[in-house]
């Protein structure tokens, strides 16, 4: 038996709004080891004409085929099939994708917003009459900040927080959505609630959104395109709309939401209601930069939790806490109560007082932080906010009589990929909690705590993109990010250190460490996804920062204002280690060097130019920080041994080979010296096992992750965290934060033995490398482009037994003690003498 399955386009299943060169992938099942893809062929119709056949192509490759016929028309629904060849018959499967505003011809509409200035969520609305069912219909919604977008009283889909945050000024993300099934005939009406976002912040905030270039009222522009065999029809946004002031008072990312039920006005979305007194739309600017199609997958709304805890603080006030931290919101269930009120604050932790911790302890905000307001009505309400979330497990709540709270998981969509159990619970909470903590920083972008700050810090996503990617589906998301930190450099100098960037006035300059993300996520994405194109789109931004910083460098070495952030000794709020900057600083110079001149490689430009600048740089390190005779690398007022230096110095191979021993065993002896603890922050943690293991000394790593002592992962797991903080210490000041979860890397990788060998696995080494230590058994499992690709081992009375699954596509290697075995497709079984 062979099937084609997991039809995608642009890594999408049957995606709507995609741009103009739309790729497409596939995979292949089969009950047949051994199992290759010999041809495909490949074609696009639109109904029943074929646009593109690509006749028989010798290859078996099934992953970003590209689309090579004429240009697609914009707004239109197409099909596509593949038959596949392979040695076990042939097998073919059809998918569906629908194109965006491709010609950027938006059929009349404009951008509109509220009537008067400073307007709170304003309301927008029209109607319109459908005399048939149309063929296709797609709803198209831009703006500058966010857009709740109803058709005849309810959602238009289950997207929430959208359109996607950008700089406004180099991109405006929009959305399509198809409403064929939504248009039958008779009067319809579309309504549209705006919220501020990072478009239209108002608050002061630390990070001057509230002062971007974009600043201005919340607007959309809005498309609804109708085709039949008569042709078009456009309803389209413009000064006809009305508008009206909406019951949302108050939206602020950090500050919350104030809501009042008594300035509902049920109805308004549906057709026939009466708007007679709602002034005309005002049309605006709107966002100045290019549209585009939101291309990461949008956030929504997950699981609903119930209250695990309630407690009466006193009259009128009580607690409710949640089973753990989670980014969202809270659902509201008030009954009728004319004029009362319900304030709700927001916390990760619990203060000694049993209150929940809704500080600001750094002064970021204008007062005001994580606090959602209700007034009520003489009607019973459901609510929860549209345009902001929170970090929190509890919720300090006011009110004269207690509602009924659920608190809602939200994030954006990414479905999980990966999966690694060992034979430690430990470990294993561990990476549930990682994962988790994950998905509560993904909205539109990788986050960095959802309670503080909701920035795209770039050093904490460059460390934490392959854990992304082999855990969750990320691939868009972080290619979107990816632009969003090119985009931050506006043609010239460094990226900036979070992105995107509304002009935030504090200068870090210089930070290369943080601006390695520009050449390393890329990679991780091509590396783990096979994905060329976020290369080629970044080539231009990234060489150009990477000579800028080469520049500023002094005889190859380097500095930076963001070192190894948040080792053990740091403040509880945040801070550098204690050694010197420098080390950190050049040895990501020399990573990106060797990274560009990799990307050079595959993309036919000559890498001579990243090579050079790369030997300079490690032999300038070598003579500043290399201590042969100690096997120490040391910088200038090191607090003494620094296991961050020797770390990111083995794992970017900038020792001399035969020095790289000694120092790896200098590493592991501090391990040992420190009861297995590390004290490293969040740039070099990802390093640390890895490079133990990598160097013999896997007893010492898994010492080190198995450690339940302070600083360990198992400290906080041992303190019953619900996600991982962002700091090894219990002061930490959030409780929601990924980067020192970097320990998925080595479970992944050494632990469980999976490990890409060429870009998007297409070759794979399965290789455990802690067998005989202190974890008896683990598994794991990697979706990859070309299917799930498996593995299980157990250590038991002097043997190891290995199982895996290769997907058709993947050729894999087998390592274990004494044993080698190359694969293909197919399931196995290996047994092996450990000594």
């Amino acid at each position: 038996m062979i099937a084609v399955t997991d039809l995608t386009v642009e890594h999408a299943t049957d995606p709507v709004g995609i741009p103009a060169s739309p790729r497409f992938g596939w995979t292949l099942r089969s009950d047949i080891d051994g199992v290759r893809q010999l041809s495909y062929r490949l074609s696009v119709r639109r109904g029943a004409e074929t646009l593109w056949w690509s006749g028989p192509v010798t290859s078996d490759r099934s992953v970003d085929i590209a689309y090579d016929g004429p240009p697609l028309a914009p707004l239109r629904r197409y099909e596509w099939t593949v038959v596949v060849t392979t040695t076990a018959g042939d097998a073919a499967a059809t998918g569906t994708f629908v194109t965006a505003v491709l010609d950027d011809d938006w059929r009349g509409a404009t951008f509109i917003g509220a009537a008067d200035d400073g307007a709170a969520a304003p309301l927008l609305r029209t109607e319109f009459d459908v005399d048939a069912t149309p063929d296709e219909a797609y709803l198209v919604v831009g703006a500058g900040g966010l857009a709740h977008v109803e058709i005849d009283g309810a959602v238009v889909d289950d997207s929430v927080l959208g359109p996607g945050f950008t700089d406004y000024e180099v991109s405006a993300q929009y959305t399509v959505v198809d409403v064929t099934a939504r248009l039958t005939p008779g009067r319809h009406a579309i309504g549209v609630e705006l919220g501020r976002g990072f478009y239209g912040m108002r608050g002061r905030n630390t990070w001057n959104w509230e002062t971007a270039p974009w600043h201005a009222d919340p607007s959309a522009r809005v498309l609804l395109l109708l085709r039949d065999a008569r042709g078009e029809r456009v309803i389209a946004s413009d000064s006809a709309w009305r508008t009206a002031a909406g019951p949302t008072r108050l939206d602020d990312l950090y500050a919350g939401e104030d809501y009042d039920a008594r300035l509902e006005q049920p109805g308004w979305s549906t057709a026939g209601f009466d708007d007679r007194a709602w002034p005309s739309a005002r049309e605006v600017e709107g966002p100045r930069g290019v549209p585009v199609p939101e291309r990461q997958p949008p956030i929504v709304e997950g699981e609903l939790l119930e209250p695990t805890r309630v407690t009466q603080l006193g009259e009128g006030r009580w607690v409710v806490s949640f089973p753990r931290v989670i980014a969202g919101w809270v659902e509201v269930d008030a009954e009728a109560d004319p004029d009362g009120e319900i304030e709700l604050r927001f916390g990760e932790s619990l203060r000694a007082d049993g209150t929940p911790n809704s500080d600001d302890e750094k002064g970021y905000f204008d007062g005001r932080f994580q606090t959602d307001r209700l007034t009520l009505a003489d009607r019973p309400l459901r609510w929860h906010p549209r345009f902001t979330w929170h970090g929190f497990q509890h919720v300090d709540v006011r009110a004269r009589r207690l509602p009924t709270l659920r608190a809602r998981v939200v994030h954006t969509r990414a479905a999980r990929t990966g999966r690694v159990e060992t034979s430690s619970p430990m470990l294993n909470t561990l990476h549930e909690l990682t994962v988790r903590t994950i998905l509560n920083n993904l909205h539109g972008i990788p986050t960095d705590t959802p309670k503080y700050e909701k920035n795209g810090w770039t050093g904490d996503g460059m460390v934490g993109a392959r854990m992304m990617l082999l855990n969750l589906d990320t691939h868009e998301l972080l290619a979107k990010w990816v632009a969003d930190i090119a985009a931050s450099r506006h043609g010239e100098g460094a990226p900036e250190v979070i992105a995107p960037h509304g002009g935030w006035s504090m200068d870090w300059t210089p930070a290369p460490t943080w601006h390695s993300a520009l050449l390393l996520v890329p990679w991780d994405i091509y590396a783990l996804r096979g994905d060329a194109r976020v290369l080629e789109d970044v080539w231009p931004d990234a060489r150009d920062y990477l000579r800028f910083e080469l520049a500023r460098g002094v005889e190859g070495l380097f500095d930076t204002t963001l070192g190894d952030w948040v080792s053990p000794e740091t403040d509880p709020g945040g801070g550098n280690a204690p050694e010197d900057t420098r080390v950190a600083a050049t040895a990501f110079v020399i990573a990106m060097c060797d990274t560009a001149a990799a990307i050079a490689r595959v993309l036919g430009d000559d890498p001579a130019e990243w090579q050079a600048a790369a030997a300079r740089s490690r032999s300038a390190f070598v003579a500043e920080f290399w201590d042969s005779e100690t096997a120490e690398v040391r910088g200038r007022g090191d607090a003494g041994y620094r296991q961050a230096h020797t770390a990111l110095a083995l794992a970017f191979d900038i020792l001399p080979e035969a020095d790289r021993q000694r120092a790896a065993d200098r590493l592991a002896a501090d391990v040992v010296e420190r009861g297995h603890h590390l004290s490293t922050g969040a740039l070099a943690t990802k390093h640390l096992l890895p490079q133990l293991t990598r160097f013999g000394h896997a007893d010492a790593a898994v010492g080190v992750a198995l450690q339940t002592t302070f600083p360990s992962w198992g400290f906080w797991v041992e303190r019953g965290a619900t996600s991982l903080w962002e700091h090894w210490r219990e002061e930490s000041r959030s409780r929601g934060h990924y980067f020192l979860g970097t320990i998925e890397d080595w479970l992944y990788a050494d632990v469980a033995g999976l490990q890409p060998v060429s870009p998007g696995w297409r070759e794979a080494r399965i290789a455990p490398r802690v067998l005989g230590t202190a974890l008896s058994s683990a598994s794991a499992a990697v979706r990859t482009p070309y299917g799930e690709l498996a593995v299980q081992w157990r250590v038991e009375d002097g043997e190891v037994t290995l199982s895996c699954e290769v997907p058709i596509g993947v050729r894999a290697e087998i390592e274990l003690p004494g044993f080698r075995r190359r694969v293909d497709a197919g399931s196995y079984e290996v047994r092996v003498a450990l000594y």
